[in-house]
């Protein structure tokens, strides 16, 4: 298979997203085990977060629908606020476990199963997004767009299934959450 020349420019982002999709996870492992000593409880986060999940699922199908239906600038303002949307449930993510303690979840049966299958699912995709979204952006960014749809292919429904599953996971645990 003949792999497409890829510019130096390409090869400069390729660098930076491998940086940041290695250090994103490695950080978040990081914080997610440092605790601000005296710190209140951020306990008004997670449905902010959670709900930032579902806002970004809904971008997501219509930044699809905008693309084709021909409104490139639309899907290209849709996919940056997907991106910063993204951004701000990580940073709000990491401060809520620096100042409250894990949730366990208090399901019993199946159900605790089906819970923690896609808590794990969207953990582990949550992880393998990171580089897929940053790929697939700055082949739009290079207007690259034959490649950036070829991308975007993988890219959408595990962006969206992590976008659903973390609203499903939010959904699940917090009757369990301690305000």
């Amino acid at each position: 298979m003949n792999k497409p020349n890829i510019t130096a420019e390409e090869r400069k982002f390729n660098r930076i997203i491998t940086v940041v999709s290695i250090l994103v996870p490695l950080v978040v492992v990081i914080l997610f085990g440092v605790k601000i000593p005296n710190s209140e409880p951020l306990g008004f986060l997670p449905p902010i977060y959670a709900s930032i999940n579902g806002l970004t699922a809904i971008l997501l199908v219509y930044a699809v629908w905008a693309i084709k239906n021909n409104k490139r600038a639309l899907h290209q303002n849709i996919m940056s606020a997907c991106i910063v949307l993204s951004l701000l449930f990580l940073l709000m993510y990491i401060a809520y476990h620096m100042t409250a303690d894990s949730t366990s979840y208090g399901g019993e049966g199946a159900i605790k199963y089906v819970y923690y299958f896609i808590l794990f699912s969207h953990i582990m995709l949550s992880i393998v997004i990171i580089p897929l979204v940053l790929k697939t952006y700055a082949r739009a960014y290079l207007k690259d767009f034959k490649r950036h749809r070829k991308l975007a292919r993988i890219t959408f429904p595990i962006w969206l299934y992590v976008a659903v599953s973390g609203v499903i996971v939010y959904l699940m645990i917090s009757p369990y959450y301690e305000y």
